[in-house]
């Protein structure tokens, strides 16, 4: 009986053992490498046809690329901003064929042949889209960074209601939709705003509905 950590030793097991040690001496160090590289993570390259802000763009992206991701770093628009990168903040917000998203949780691939409007294309300073004129007047922000999110949810937002979708705090799913504070503020809630602006985002999106704030 043998004892305890003894190895079992045989001789086909010497035989194998010995002829992958042979093997692995006569490979050339290309080979080795090769055989290396075999496991690594190369990125799946993907060529995506988006039309952002009104203009096609032709991109060839890692298919891992998120929508947040390709709009910052390959077409350079810097408004959409990244903040938890989990989907929990609204930082990101972009309006994807006329229905808000959290752009850091989708692929860009995902999207081909999408109409896709970032805060850039809702409006520039010199000629602003009456949601961020609203923000502007009434102080809807502090240090911005969530702003851009806040703003195209804001327009999606507006353009939901108008359509009659229902939210979870609407009372009468027969009734004309109402532009509400109660309505806003839940369909909202997924814009987090540090600094805590949130009754004049409120005040801000009830002028715009046509509504006294």
């Amino acid at each position: 009986m043998g004892r305890p950590g003894d190895i079992a030793l045989n001789r086909r097991n010497l035989m194998v053992g010995a002829s992958a040690a042979a093997a692995l001496a006569a490979a050339p160090n290309g080979a080795r490498a090769d055989t290396a590289r075999a496991g690594s993570d190369k990125p799946v390259m993907a060529k995506v046809s988006l039309t952002v802000n009104g203009h096609k763009r032709e991109l060839e992206l890692d298919t891992r690329t998120s929508l947040l991701d390709a709009a910052r770093e390959n077409l350079h628009l810097t408004g959409s901003k990244k903040g938890c990168d989990h989907g929990q903040c609204g930082a990101c917000t972009m309006i994807v064929d006329g229905r808000r998203i959290n752009s850091c949780l989708t692929l860009a691939v995902m999207h081909q042949g999408s109409e896709i409007t970032t805060i850039e294309g809702l409006g520039q300073p010199e000629n602003l889209h009456a949601m961020q004129a609203a923000f502007v007047k009434h102080d809807g922000y502090q240090c911005g960074y969530c702003t851009p999110g806040q703003i195209c949810s804001g327009v999606a937002v507006l353009a939901e209601i108008k359509a009659g979708i229902p939210s979870h705090v609407t009372a009468d799913l027969n009734a004309p939709m109402q532009v509400t504070d109660a309505e806003i503020r839940e369909r909202m809630s997924g814009n987090i705003c540090r600094c805590g602006a949130y009754s004049n985002i409120v005040e801000a999106m009830t002028e715009v509905a046509g509504r006294p704030a």
